[in-house]
């Protein structure tokens, strides 16, 4: 159902100048769902029109080569009974990996801060302008009024500011969190 949302989301946006950022806040084998669903969702921005120089992607990239992966090099999000189904890893472009997919890049990203983020991954960030649509997609765990990175937490009062920053930077604005208690983090959005 989620992805069905996802999809709903994306179309939306098929026609327009759009920008996304992905975000798997997680690290371990046990987390793998988060990586995964972060690069489907890669997968079907590129495959509706979005144009990968404007997909900012952070992940901790530690479950295509993890020791307890049988298909190396691999990630799967929708296995079926007779197979592992399609291999969502291929092809993506990971921005920030390791110690770089931590809240303060994030936040650095969305503002289009880019000397903060200089030598932390490709130095990307969100270059949009009022006349663009973002869309922006977090999965992790979450608690209230946070979300979790692999060594951090991002709280809503660090989170909301940015929101405020970014006036000027975009035309619509989507955010799928897909976190435990996600509606916290949204309790006192800015005007715009």
């Amino acid at each position: 159902m989620k992805f069905i949302l996802l999809l709903v989301c994306l179309l939306t946006f098929a026609t327009c100048e759009n920008w996304a950022v992905l975000v798997a806040g997680s690290n371990t084998w046990s987390n793998y769902r988060h990586q995964s669903d972060v690069f489907h969702a890669y997968q079907i921005l590129k495959k509706n029109g979005f144009a990968p120089e404007r997909i900012i992607t952070f992940a901790y990239d530690d479950i295509a080569t993890n020791i307890k992966n049988p298909f190396k090099g691999k990630v799967f999000n929708k296995p079926t009974n007779a197979n592992p189904g399609i291999d969502v890893y291929e092809g993506v472009v990971i921005d920030y990996k390791g110690a770089s997919v931590d809240p303060a890049v994030f936040l650095n990203v969305l503002e289009g801060n880019k000397s903060a983020v200089a030598g932390k991954g490709s130095g990307k960030v969100l270059e949009s302008t009022k006349d663009d649509n973002v869309f922006l997609f977090f999965s992790d765990h979450g608690a209230p009024g946070l979300i979790a990175f692999p060594s951090k937490y991002l709280y809503a009062k660090d989170l909301i500011p940015t929101f405020a920053k970014m006036n000027g930077k975009y035309n619509k604005l989507v955010f799928y969190l897909e976190a435990c208690e996600s509606g916290s983090m949204f309790t006192s959005l800015p005007n715009n």
